[in-house]
């Protein structure tokens, strides 16, 4: 039987919450910083959900908004049929602005339904394959693919150098002067393979950890 948490192509994959303990009990025993996070923040959430067109839809329509309004242009785009290639395509302008949508996210997603991406193909894809395909539709870029990666994906092993929130609990956590820039952190995560997707998740988990004890950072 195939073992749904290792593809011979795309690596280690997370499929449950004991793939997330294993990672997390990984890194905590080479890195002592990470064992003192995980022992403040606790066990690590899986954070999975179903990879394809919605995903993507989400992480358009999320884009410079808050959690709440995302969510309502979600519920509103469903209630109005408008969540599937053909029905964004075909439907005019105000029927998506009525939805919520600015003109640049319309075209946003028109750009995803008409690029006709097989999602099925992109679960067997390297990574470096999975952020090529998806970086070339016009509103996706570096971090929504490798949020699409991690989360959609489950790829244990996918970083993202450029998150804020990230850079700010690497600072903290590993007592940098600065919050570290995009190349500097990839190579700082390199040792972290093949787990570094979980490394995010603690780093993600002790930056929260850390606003809750010295107030807004």
């Amino acid at each position: 039987m195939t073992d749904p948490r290792h593809h011979p192509v795309a690596g280690r994959i997370i499929v449950t919450p004991d793939c997330v303990s294993e990672g997390a009990a990984w890194l905590a025993a080479r890195e002592p910083r990470f064992a003192h996070a995980l022992d403040l923040t606790g066990p690590l959430p899986l954070r999975r959900r179903e990879d394809g067109f919605g995903a993507l839809v989400d992480a358009i329509v999320g884009q410079q908004v808050s959690v709440a309004s995302a969510a309502a242009i979600r519920g509103r785009l469903a209630t109005a049929g408008l969540d599937a290639p053909a029905a964004i395509l075909a439907a005019p302008d105000e029927d998506l602005r009525a939805c919520g949508l600015s003109r640049q996210k319309m075209r946003y997603l028109r750009a995803l339904s008409a690029a006709g991406v097989d999602f099925d193909a992109l679960r067997a894809l390297p990574h470096d394959d999975v952020a090529a395909t998806l970086t070339a539709i016009p509103g996706i870029g570096n971090w929504t693919a490798e949020m699409y990666a991690m989360f959609a994906l489950g790829r244990a092993d996918v970083f993202a150098p450029d998150d804020l929130a990230l850079q700010e609990s690497a600072r903290l956590l590993f007592g940098l002067p600065d919050r570290p820039k995009p190349r500097a952190f990839a190579a700082m995560a390199e040792p972290w393979s093949p787990w570094r997707a979980v490394a995010a998740r603690l780093l993600w988990a002790y930056y929260r950890v850390a606003k809750d004890r010295e107030g807004v950072l």
